[in-house]
């Protein structure tokens, strides 16, 4: 699989990540083990979790499967620390918590170190200079390569990449961010992406297929064992089930036959090789839907596929969005 840096860095990842939402939950230990090690085998490196996945069980497996199944050395580990299990305070991004949390989440992967450290979300009741000392110390200490973060709006990105790359003394500059970003998700085009690409910052896109619905699955109806069909998850799918979000899939659908392809392959390549994009994350059931995904690794899309997917997923740009001058 091709590799390439996480932004403006040394460090590079494999193009497609393989995340862990649903490791310790959904996902058990067996299953787990066969997508790793498909991963592996595929050429991938960057496998991505956090430490409330699973209530921390994500974690955990990982740390299991990895030297009894794939070497430390061939895997680039991220995680992420600041969700809170609190419904006053959703986030947590004081030093104290962070800290804590990240030498809890070593212990349960059982390394001493994780190549990216990523704060999950923007915490608005703590100084984001405090949010970013955590990193610089995670960092300098040893316990994290590199560092980044999560959910964090066009300001907050700025204003952190900013003040890592401008105050004085020994900063960690920001290596990635991850925001959802597909076909039927275009927010991040506004804002987040242009001041990632300005700063150096690699974009890792969650949910890159549309929390499944651009795999074409609920295209006549909802499959029983889907997300779709799950009361958990319903409220997750249903935002994307819209008429709107039926157009672009229809024409992902459209450009699949043409290329012999399958909408997953279409959708997933689109994302991909989106400009500021590094590598989106995938997450799977099971090994075969992710080497269904992995499979996207020998298609390029003509550029032809990509402005008529542009077109049609085009989302609205209005003062005083980036380039507002031209609308």
């Amino acid at each position: 699989m091709e590799q390439r840096h996480l932004g403006r860095t040394g460090l590079r990842v494999s193009r497609i990540g393989l995340g862990t939402l649903t490791w310790g939950r959904d996902t058990d230990e067996h299953d787990a083990a066969d997508q790793l090690k498909a991963f592996w085998e595929a050429g991938g490196t960057l496998v991505d979790t956090a430490d409330v996945y699973g209530g921390g069980e994500a974690e955990y497996l990982l740390g299991q499967l990895v030297e009894r199944l794939v070497p430390r050395r061939d895997l680039v580990i991220a995680t992420k620390a600041g969700s809170v299990p609190d419904p006053d305070r959703r986030f947590d991004g004081s030093r104290g918590h962070l800290l804590a949390a990240l030498d809890a989440s070593l212990e349960r992967i059982g390394t001493d170190y994780v190549d990216l450290w990523q704060v999950h979300a923007f915490d608005p009741h703590t100084p984001l200079e405090e949010t970013l000392q955590a990193l610089d110390i995670a960092v300098s200490s040893g316990r994290a390569r590199y560092a980044g973060v999560s959910n964090f709006c066009g300001w907050q990105l700025a204003k952190a990449a900013t003040w890592q790359l401008a105050s004085p003394g020994v900063r960690t500059r920001l290596a990635s961010t991850q925001m959802e970003y597909s076909l039927l998700q275009r927010g991040v085009e506004r804002e987040v992406l242009p001041a990632a690409l300005d700063l150096g910052v690699g974009l890792l896109p969650s949910s890159p297929l549309g929390r499944g619905v651009l795999t074409g699955k609920y295209r006549h109806a909802t499959p029983a064992d889907s997300r779709g069909a799950s009361e958990q998850l319903a409220p997750f799918v249903e935002p994307y089930l819209d008429e709107a979000a039926s157009s672009i899939v229809d024409a992902v659908a459209t450009a699949a036959d043409g290329l012999a392809a399958t909408t997953l392959q279409v959708a997933l390549a689109w994302v991909r090789d989106r400009p500021g994009v590094v590598a989106p994350i995938v997450g799977a059931r099971n090994a075969q839907q992710l080497t269904a995904a992995l499979s996207v690794e020998a298609l390029s899309l003509p550029d032809e596929i990509c402005q008529a997917l542009d077109d049609v997923s085009a989302p609205v740009h209005r003062y005083p969005d980036q380039d507002w001058s031209t609308l």
